[in-house]
Protein backbone atom coordinates (compact mmCIF):
# COMPACT_ATOMS: atom_id res chain seq x y z
CA UNK A 1 0.00 0.00 0.00
CA UNK A 2 2.61 2.18 0.49
CA UNK A 3 4.67 1.72 -2.68
CA UNK A 4 1.25 2.19 -4.09
CA UNK A 5 -0.09 4.96 -2.62
CA UNK A 6 2.72 6.41 -1.04
CA UNK A 7 0.77 6.12 2.53
CA UNK A 8 -0.52 3.27 4.63
CA UNK A 9 -4.32 3.50 5.39
CA UNK A 10 -4.89 2.43 8.99
CA UNK A 11 -7.85 0.55 10.06
CA UNK A 12 -11.07 1.73 11.70
CA UNK A 13 -11.21 0.38 15.10
CA UNK A 14 -14.35 0.90 17.07
CA UNK A 15 -13.60 2.35 20.04
CA UNK A 16 -14.38 -0.41 23.50
CA UNK A 17 -18.00 0.98 24.24
CA UNK A 18 -19.35 1.02 20.38
CA UNK A 19 -17.95 -2.85 20.46
CA UNK A 20 -19.91 -3.23 24.00
CA UNK A 21 -23.26 -1.76 22.46
CA UNK A 22 -23.18 -4.19 19.03
CA UNK A 23 -22.37 -7.08 21.57
CA UNK A 24 -25.42 -5.96 23.89
CA UNK A 25 -27.22 -5.53 20.89
CA UNK A 26 -26.57 -8.87 19.17
CA UNK A 27 -27.00 -10.52 22.75
CA UNK A 28 -30.66 -9.23 23.14
CA UNK A 29 -31.59 -10.01 19.68
CA UNK A 30 -30.43 -13.57 20.45
CA UNK A 31 -31.75 -14.28 24.27
CA UNK A 32 -35.47 -13.98 24.31
CA UNK A 33 -34.94 -15.25 27.66
CA UNK A 34 -32.84 -13.78 29.58
CA UNK A 35 -32.01 -14.87 32.81
CA UNK A 36 -32.83 -18.50 31.95
CA UNK A 37 -29.68 -21.12 32.62
CA UNK A 38 -30.61 -23.83 30.23
CA UNK A 39 -33.48 -22.67 27.73
CA UNK A 40 -33.65 -26.25 26.23
CA UNK A 41 -34.61 -27.27 29.73
CA UNK A 42 -37.26 -24.21 29.93
CA UNK A 43 -38.70 -25.38 26.88
CA UNK A 44 -39.49 -28.13 28.06
CA UNK A 45 -41.13 -27.15 31.50
CA UNK A 46 -43.26 -24.78 29.76
CA UNK A 47 -44.97 -27.14 27.39
CA UNK A 48 -45.38 -29.71 29.92
CA UNK A 49 -45.58 -27.95 33.36
CA UNK A 50 -49.00 -26.53 32.91
CA UNK A 51 -50.91 -29.64 31.09
CA UNK A 52 -49.37 -31.82 33.86
CA UNK A 53 -50.75 -29.84 36.50
CA UNK A 54 -54.41 -29.79 35.00
CA UNK A 55 -53.87 -33.50 34.67
CA UNK A 56 -52.82 -33.79 38.29
CA UNK A 57 -55.71 -31.47 39.22
CA UNK A 58 -58.54 -33.65 37.64
CA UNK A 59 -57.21 -36.91 39.20
CA UNK A 60 -57.15 -35.13 42.21
CA UNK A 61 -60.63 -33.85 42.11
CA UNK A 62 -61.80 -37.56 41.05
CA UNK A 63 -60.43 -39.31 43.76
CA UNK A 64 -60.20 -36.58 46.79
CA UNK A 65 -62.63 -33.65 45.68
CA UNK A 66 -62.66 -32.73 49.73
CA UNK A 67 -58.90 -32.86 50.26
CA UNK A 68 -58.33 -30.61 46.98
CA UNK A 69 -61.49 -28.09 48.02
CA UNK A 70 -60.40 -27.61 51.69
CA UNK A 71 -56.43 -27.39 51.79
CA UNK A 72 -56.12 -25.89 47.64
CA UNK A 73 -59.61 -24.50 46.15
CA UNK A 74 -61.57 -23.08 49.14
CA UNK A 75 -58.57 -20.56 49.95
CA UNK A 76 -59.26 -18.72 46.71
CA UNK A 77 -62.96 -19.05 46.08
CA UNK A 78 -62.56 -16.66 49.53
CA UNK A 79 -60.08 -14.76 47.96
CA UNK A 80 -62.56 -14.71 44.62
CA UNK A 81 -65.12 -13.64 47.17
CA UNK A 82 -62.83 -11.11 48.61
CA UNK A 83 -61.68 -9.38 45.29
CA UNK A 84 -65.20 -8.96 43.65
CA UNK A 85 -65.67 -7.18 47.02
CA UNK A 86 -62.76 -4.89 47.04
CA UNK A 87 -63.35 -4.26 42.90
CA UNK A 88 -67.15 -3.28 43.56
CA UNK A 89 -65.97 -0.55 46.61
CA UNK A 90 -66.64 -2.71 49.55
CA UNK A 91 -63.93 -3.98 52.32
CA UNK A 92 -63.88 -7.59 52.36
CA UNK A 93 -62.05 -10.32 54.58
CA UNK A 94 -61.38 -13.71 53.39
CA UNK A 95 -60.79 -17.10 55.78
CA UNK A 96 -61.01 -20.60 54.85
CA UNK A 97 -64.70 -21.20 54.80
CA UNK A 98 -66.39 -17.71 54.58
CA UNK A 99 -65.90 -14.22 53.70
CA UNK A 100 -66.82 -11.26 55.73
CA UNK A 101 -67.38 -8.07 53.50
CA UNK A 102 -69.20 -5.01 54.08
CA UNK A 103 -73.05 -4.12 52.97
CA UNK A 104 -72.24 -0.81 51.80
CA UNK A 105 -69.72 0.89 49.87
CA UNK A 106 -66.59 2.48 51.81
CA UNK A 107 -64.21 5.11 50.86
CA UNK A 108 -60.72 3.34 52.67
CA UNK A 109 -61.13 0.14 50.34
CA UNK A 110 -60.94 2.00 46.67
CA UNK A 111 -58.48 5.01 47.67
CA UNK A 112 -56.40 1.82 49.16
CA UNK A 113 -56.48 -0.20 45.48
CA UNK A 114 -55.79 3.30 43.47
CA UNK A 115 -52.70 3.75 45.46
CA UNK A 116 -51.51 0.07 44.57
CA UNK A 117 -52.41 0.50 41.26
CA UNK A 118 -51.00 3.90 40.76
CA UNK A 119 -48.00 2.28 42.09
CA UNK A 120 -47.82 -0.68 39.73
CA UNK A 121 -48.21 1.91 36.90
CA UNK A 122 -45.71 3.98 37.90
CA UNK A 123 -43.24 1.39 38.07
CA UNK A 124 -43.86 -0.08 34.90
CA UNK A 125 -43.33 3.34 33.27
CA UNK A 126 -40.17 4.14 35.72
CA UNK A 127 -38.47 0.42 34.59
CA UNK A 128 -39.77 1.21 30.55
CA UNK A 129 -42.21 -2.02 31.29
CA UNK A 130 -45.79 -0.76 29.57
CA UNK A 131 -47.47 -4.17 29.50
CA UNK A 132 -46.79 -3.69 33.44
CA UNK A 133 -48.12 -0.29 32.89
CA UNK A 134 -50.74 -0.71 31.23
CA UNK A 135 -52.01 -3.49 33.57
CA UNK A 136 -52.12 -1.40 36.53
CA UNK A 137 -54.46 1.21 34.21
CA UNK A 138 -56.85 -1.14 33.57
CA UNK A 139 -57.09 -2.61 36.86
CA UNK A 140 -57.92 1.35 38.00
CA UNK A 141 -60.42 1.75 35.55
CA UNK A 142 -62.20 -1.76 36.16
CA UNK A 143 -62.11 -0.48 40.08
CA UNK A 144 -63.59 2.91 38.83
CA UNK A 145 -66.50 0.77 36.93
CA UNK A 146 -67.12 -1.79 39.66
CA UNK A 147 -67.50 1.35 42.52
CA UNK A 148 -68.84 3.97 40.67
CA UNK A 149 -71.08 2.47 37.71
CA UNK A 150 -72.72 -0.82 39.02
CA UNK A 151 -75.39 -0.48 41.34
CA UNK A 152 -75.42 -1.83 44.84
CA UNK A 153 -77.79 -4.58 44.11
CA UNK A 154 -75.44 -5.66 40.88
CA UNK A 155 -72.47 -5.29 43.20
CA UNK A 156 -74.13 -8.11 45.93
CA UNK A 157 -75.02 -10.35 43.23
CA UNK A 158 -71.43 -10.60 41.39
CA UNK A 159 -70.18 -10.66 45.14
CA UNK A 160 -71.63 -14.00 45.74
CA UNK A 161 -70.77 -14.73 41.76
CA UNK A 162 -67.35 -14.09 42.46
CA UNK A 163 -66.58 -16.90 44.33
CA UNK A 164 -66.16 -20.00 42.34
CA UNK A 165 -66.21 -17.32 39.12
CA UNK A 166 -62.57 -15.42 40.77
CA UNK A 167 -61.82 -18.53 41.62
CA UNK A 168 -61.69 -19.67 38.57
CA UNK A 169 -60.50 -16.42 37.61
CA UNK A 170 -57.48 -16.73 39.78
CA UNK A 171 -56.47 -19.99 39.39
CA UNK A 172 -56.18 -19.62 35.35
CA UNK A 173 -53.93 -16.62 36.66
CA UNK A 174 -51.76 -18.40 39.39
CA UNK A 175 -51.41 -20.98 36.55
CA UNK A 176 -50.40 -18.05 34.08
CA UNK A 177 -47.27 -16.54 36.37
CA UNK A 178 -45.60 -19.75 35.44
CA UNK A 179 -44.34 -17.70 32.16
CA UNK A 180 -43.69 -14.56 34.24
CA UNK A 181 -41.10 -13.21 36.63
CA UNK A 182 -37.88 -14.48 35.22
CA UNK A 183 -36.19 -11.93 37.63
CA UNK A 184 -38.12 -12.56 40.74
CA UNK A 185 -38.91 -15.41 42.99
CA UNK A 186 -41.22 -16.89 41.20
CA UNK A 187 -38.21 -18.51 39.03
CA UNK A 188 -35.51 -18.05 41.82
CA UNK A 189 -37.22 -19.58 44.48
CA UNK A 190 -39.20 -21.80 42.11
CA UNK A 191 -42.72 -20.43 43.74
CA UNK A 192 -43.82 -20.65 40.34
CA UNK A 193 -44.36 -24.62 40.39
CA UNK A 194 -46.30 -24.39 43.79
CA UNK A 195 -48.90 -21.29 42.17
CA UNK A 196 -49.11 -23.61 39.08
CA UNK A 197 -50.58 -26.26 41.04
CA UNK A 198 -52.56 -24.19 43.14
CA UNK A 199 -54.21 -22.52 40.25
CA UNK A 200 -54.88 -25.94 38.63
CA UNK A 201 -56.74 -27.04 41.38
CA UNK A 202 -58.60 -24.03 42.26
CA UNK A 203 -59.92 -24.04 38.48
CA UNK A 204 -60.49 -27.35 38.04
CA UNK A 205 -62.59 -27.95 41.17
CA UNK A 206 -65.50 -25.06 40.24
CA UNK A 207 -65.45 -25.96 36.59
CA UNK A 208 -65.70 -29.63 37.17
CA UNK A 209 -69.10 -29.09 39.53
CA UNK A 210 -70.69 -26.88 37.10
CA UNK A 211 -69.30 -29.31 34.36
CA UNK A 212 -71.07 -31.82 35.57
CA UNK A 213 -74.34 -29.68 36.45
CA UNK A 214 -74.61 -29.17 32.70
CA UNK A 215 -76.00 -32.79 32.36
CA UNK A 216 -77.41 -33.42 35.74
CA UNK A 217 -79.26 -31.06 37.69
CA UNK A 218 -78.79 -33.08 40.84
CA UNK A 219 -74.90 -32.00 40.96
CA UNK A 220 -75.76 -28.46 41.48
CA UNK A 221 -73.99 -26.95 44.80
CA UNK A 222 -77.57 -26.10 46.42
CA UNK A 223 -77.94 -26.50 50.17
CA UNK A 224 -76.09 -25.65 53.25
CA UNK A 225 -72.62 -25.52 54.65
CA UNK A 226 -72.73 -24.90 58.36
CA UNK A 227 -75.54 -23.28 58.35
CA UNK A 228 -75.13 -20.75 55.83
CA UNK A 229 -76.77 -21.16 51.92
CA UNK A 230 -74.52 -22.01 49.12
CA UNK A 231 -73.70 -19.37 46.60
CA UNK A 232 -75.85 -21.03 44.28
CA UNK A 233 -79.13 -20.98 46.14
CA UNK A 234 -78.31 -17.38 46.95
CA UNK A 235 -77.98 -16.43 43.46
CA UNK A 236 -81.51 -18.17 42.74
CA UNK A 237 -83.39 -17.20 45.73
CA UNK A 238 -82.03 -13.88 46.58
CA UNK A 239 -81.32 -12.66 43.31
CA UNK A 240 -83.55 -14.33 40.57
CA UNK A 241 -80.93 -16.31 38.59
CA UNK A 242 -82.48 -19.22 36.91
CA UNK A 243 -80.29 -22.47 37.49
CA UNK A 244 -79.45 -23.24 33.75
CA UNK A 245 -78.62 -20.01 32.94
CA UNK A 246 -76.33 -19.80 36.57
CA UNK A 247 -74.90 -23.00 34.93
CA UNK A 248 -74.22 -21.76 31.43
CA UNK A 249 -72.75 -18.54 32.73
CA UNK A 250 -70.25 -20.70 35.05
CA UNK A 251 -68.95 -22.87 32.39
CA UNK A 252 -69.07 -20.09 29.87
CA UNK A 253 -66.28 -18.45 32.43
CA UNK A 254 -64.60 -21.43 32.84
CA UNK A 255 -63.81 -21.68 29.31
CA UNK A 256 -63.03 -18.10 28.47
CA UNK A 257 -60.22 -18.74 31.19
CA UNK A 258 -59.28 -21.82 29.09
CA UNK A 259 -58.93 -19.73 26.03
CA UNK A 260 -56.87 -17.47 28.09
CA UNK A 261 -54.61 -19.78 29.39
CA UNK A 262 -54.21 -21.44 25.75
CA UNK A 263 -53.21 -18.10 24.36
CA UNK A 264 -50.50 -17.08 27.09
CA UNK A 265 -49.12 -20.71 27.19
CA UNK A 266 -48.99 -20.89 23.38
CA UNK A 267 -46.86 -17.57 24.03
CA UNK A 268 -44.67 -18.74 26.62
CA UNK A 269 -43.54 -22.01 24.37
CA UNK A 270 -43.14 -19.73 21.45
CA UNK A 271 -40.88 -17.43 23.50
CA UNK A 272 -39.40 -20.55 25.01
CA UNK A 273 -38.68 -21.36 21.69
CA UNK A 274 -37.18 -18.85 20.31
CA UNK A 275 -34.69 -18.67 22.95
CA UNK A 276 -33.22 -22.06 21.59
CA UNK A 277 -33.04 -21.26 17.53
Amino acid sequence: MIKAQGKAVGAVVSSPLQVEEILQKGKADDEVLTGIDDPGLELKFRIAAIPVMLLLAVLFHLFTPFLQRTFLAMPVHELGHASFAWFTGHWAIPTLWKTINGEERGLVTPLLLVCGFGWIIWSGWRAENYPLAALGGALVLLLGVGTLVLKEHTAQMLIVFGGDGGGMILGTALMATFFFGRDTQLYKGSLRWGFAAIGAAAFVDPFAVWLAARGDFGKLPLGEEDGMQSDAVKLVDDFGWDADAMIRRYVALGICCLVALAVVYAWGVWQARRAIK
